[in-house]
């Protein structure tokens, strides 16, 4: 079994920074991707920004520029950098990742619990 756990959400100011984690723990054999989505309240959920082991790195148009999605193969974690905070950027942010849990396997894709972002003076 295999679980994702964010860490780093909360309450901010408009203009503002928060940096995310996700830490992948459980029966895993190999990582292709991890990223992050977000889903504000009544809202469809927003892909947010992705990045392969290789550190291949893709954003949505929304976030690029201002958001950094990194990466720590050793420690099967992903980061959300996020700067300049628009109350338009509050959701619920949840981190993903494909991959699969033996050699022999096939890759499948993860989900994490989320962690509230909330943008508001």
């Amino acid at each position: 079994q295999v679980q994702l756990v964010e860490s780093g959400g909360g309450l901010v100011q408009p203009g503002g920074s928060l940096r995310l984690s996700c830490a992948a723990s459980g029966s895993i054999f190999s990582i292709y991707s991890m990223g992050w989505a977000r889903q504000a309240p009544g809202k469809q959920r927003e892909w947010v920004a992705s990045i392969t082991n290789g550190g291949v790195t893709n954003y949505a148009d929304s976030v690029k520029g201002r958001f950094t999605v990194s990466r720590d193969n050793a420690k099967n974690t992903v980061y959300l950098q996020m700067n300049s905070l628009k109350p338009e950027d509050t959701a619920t942010y949840s981190c993903s990742s494909v991959l699969k849990a033996t050699s022999t396997g096939t890759y499948f894709e993860v989900w994490g619990q989320g962690t509230l972002v909330t943008v508001s003076s």
